[in-house]
């Protein structure tokens, strides 16, 4: 029977097969030549000490035990063309595995983007970073894959007791992520590699019977009796279903506007706001593994940190070890920032959103809105950095030390964010209490990772699409609407998710909560 063993090596080790079989030859006490495999269950960095170490559970094959690769394969679809259909409104992680399941489950889904496929998003991207100009369907936020697509793929997610992380995680494995998002402690797989998984699983549902339709932004929800119909789309065409799953992510403004215009019942939501902070991973690295070289063996530093100001939590968002800062606007006149890596997280810069956590009463200045009131205080902020930005997609920014200091930085270097910056005082973009805790929290930051407060460091303002300002409630066992019947609010842009596994996850629930109501 294989040997399960927890263990700690050095990164040398950790990295090397030989020098592993090595080690655990001398710990289980058995010649090399007797272990006839190693498969490593999990693996993380345990950086707390000078000397860091590698943390790994693995199972320990030897000579004459049974061992078979294990081959990850998706599960068994069947043709769904002629099955009842279920419209599901978003192609990102929420909108596109709750399709794969209703596959699973018999039913057919009729998938609806407002954007682009992923391919032809790439277009827009480039116009947004080069010729400053923001397509309002096709964006880093809009378009096939959602917003995790082109800003990195991160899959690491606190939510495990929302559903099977490690069913998710095997899903992607089968289109084609590598088996190391199975085995890694903070899983990623990367801008660069995403989109053929992505186009892989829309190919996957086209092949058994689903539609997927992109440039198909919907405009309206038809219900009767308080009950779904179907949906208008922008091109006056109407698409019926008594099923509807609506996925849309976190910035469709123009969704949450419908359902309020409409009186179907959502409530604003806090979020998080702050700014995005890029330092040289060089000294990140040198901060997180005490050391003035990394080395080969050891993956670009990430950091994680959580300080209490004036009351509010005010912590590290979407770090991105070697990677860069991307403009993630969605309607033209506002500036919005946001950040990735590619698979091998090999930029010369580390950034990472810095956010303060929102109370419901800091968006009282726009009570008039009701519901919609968090939604216009994001909106508001994003439209005074494209403002103070010169009314282009350069970014509002600043030295941290500056900031810190109310100072206007003398220069701002040139950073990752490729539409460039605009040196300006923080204080201006955001209220005042936001400034106030910025600037306090940086200071405490500094004395908990010594080097991070330095004024070579820049402040890029604002990043604000942290989460979703609004919730669509919906029942906590049905997760249909609380109001509208066949109506399932779904994934980040509900409030029900907090990233590509959270959302894929449930999306999957609803799914299930669909088939489990037509039995």
């Amino acid at each position: 029977m294989p040997k399960e063993l927890l263990l700690q090596v050095t990164p040398e080790i950790a990295a090397n097969e030989t020098l592993l079989k090595d080690y655990l030859s001398k710990q289980i006490k058995v010649s090399t030549v007797e272990i006839q495999h190693v498969t490593i269950l999990k693996r993380s960095i345990d950086a707390r000490q000078k000397a860091i170490k590698i943390n790994l559970k693995v199972l320990i094959y030897l000579k004459g035990e049974v061992f078979q690769e294990a081959k990850i394969e998706l599960p068994i679809y069947k043709d769904v063309s002629k099955a009842q259909e279920v419209i599901v409104v978003g192609a990102g992680p929420a909108g596109l595995f709750a399709a794969l399941q209703l596959i699973e489950l018999g039913l057919r889904p009729i998938v609806l983007e407002r954007g682009k496929d992923v391919r032809g998003r790439r277009r827009d991207l480039k116009a947004i970073n080069v010729d400053h100009l923001v397509n309002e369907d096709s964006n880093y936020c809009f378009g096939e894959g959602g917003a995790g697509t082109y800003s990195d793929g991160k899959l690491y997610t606190r939510s495990k007791k929302r559903g099977d992380v490690t069913r998710i995680l095997e899903l992607l494995v089968a289109f084609g992520a590598s088996e190391d998002i199975l085995v890694e402690a903070h899983p990623h797989i990367g801008t660069n590699k995403l989109p053929k998984i992505i186009e892989d699983i829309r190919n996957k549902i086209i092949e058994f019977g689903g539609q997927v339709l992109f440039d198909t932004r919907v405009t309206d929800i038809l219900v009767k009796n308080n009950e779904v119909e179907g949906v208008a789309t922008q091109n006056g065409e109407r698409i019926l279903a008594n099923k509807l799953i609506l996925a849309t992510g976190h910035s469709a403004r123009d969704i949450f506007e419908l359902l309020d215009k409409k009186k179907i019942f959502i409530e604003a939501k806090p979020f998080a706001l702050g700014v995005r902070a890029e330092h040289s991973q060089e000294l990140i690295d040198s901060i997180q593994y005490s050391c003035d070289y990394r080395g080969e063996h050891l993956p670009p530093a990430p950091y994680s940190i959580v300080k209490q100001v004036n009351g509010r939590g005010m912590y590290s968002f979407c770090m991105c070890p070697g990677g860069v800062i991307a403009p993630c606007a969605t309607s033209p006149g506002e500036v919005v920032t946001n950040g990735w890596s590619p698979s091998k997280r090999d930029q010369v810069t580390a950034n990472s959103g810095i956010v303060i956590e929102l109370k419901l009463e800091d968006f009282k200045p726009f009570t008039k809105f009701g519901a919609l009131a968090g939604m216009e205080f994001q909106k508001s902020i994003e439209q005074k950095a494209w403002h103070l930005a010169g009314q282009t997609q350069k970014v509002p920014a600043q030295r941290m030390v500056d900031f810190t200091q109310n100072k206007v930085s003398a220069d701002i270097p040139k950073t990752s964010y490729v539409p460039g910056t605009t040196s300006v005082e923080m204080g201006q973009v955001f209220p005042g209490f936001l400034s106030q805790i910025l600037r306090e929290g940086f200071k405490e930051f500094g004395k908990s990772m010594r080097g991070y407060l330095t004024n070579e460091a820049i402040l890029h303002a604002p990043e604000s699409r942290t989460s979703s300002p609004v919730r669509i409630p919906r029942d906590p066992l049905t997760l249909e609407h609380l109001q509208i019947k066949g109506l399932y609010p779904c994934g980040e842009g509900a409030g029900y998710a907090g990233g590509i596994i959270s959302a894929a996850i449930d999306g999957e629930k609803c799914a299930l909560m669909i088939a489990e109501s037509l039995k």
